[in-house]
């Protein structure tokens, strides 16, 4: 069973900046492709960015290009979220998981979701 544990978010003023972090477990990290999916209330879950393993290939979702980054460590097993110029609509919870750099989207048949870490942007 894969366990992630999502770190770094908080209450930020439209413009700043956060770093998440999520250390994952249960799985041989290097090998799988990672990345970042996000849930506001009301919506469904969608996936904000995601990288190979070997961290040549990367998707951002169209809402965070140019404004965010992705990027990984494989000795430590954690993923990286660095979201700059941020805006109220990226208020959600983010969560990483396994995934496809080419689209974005979870890796099928997922569905060990962590706690997640919550983004709050204000106006």
């Amino acid at each position: 069973q894969v366990q992630a544990m999502e770190s770094g978010g908080g209450l930020v003023q439209a413009g700043g900046s956060l770093r998440l972090s999520c250390i994952a477990s249960g799985l041989t990290f290097a090998a799988y492709s990672m990345g970042w999916f996000r849930q506001a209330p009301g919506k469904e879950r969608e996936g904000v960015s995601c990288i190979s393993w070997s961290g040549d290939s990367r998707y951002y979702g169209d809402s965070v290009k140019g404004r965010f980054t992705i990027s990984r460590d494989n000795i430590k097993n954690t993923l990286y979220l660095q979201m700059n110029s941020l805006k109220p609509e990226d208020t959600a919870m983010y969560y990483c998981a396994p995934c496809s750099p080419l689209d974005g989207r979870v890796r099928f048949g997922y569905n060990d979701w962590g706690q997640g870490t919550q983004v709050t942007v204000s106006s």
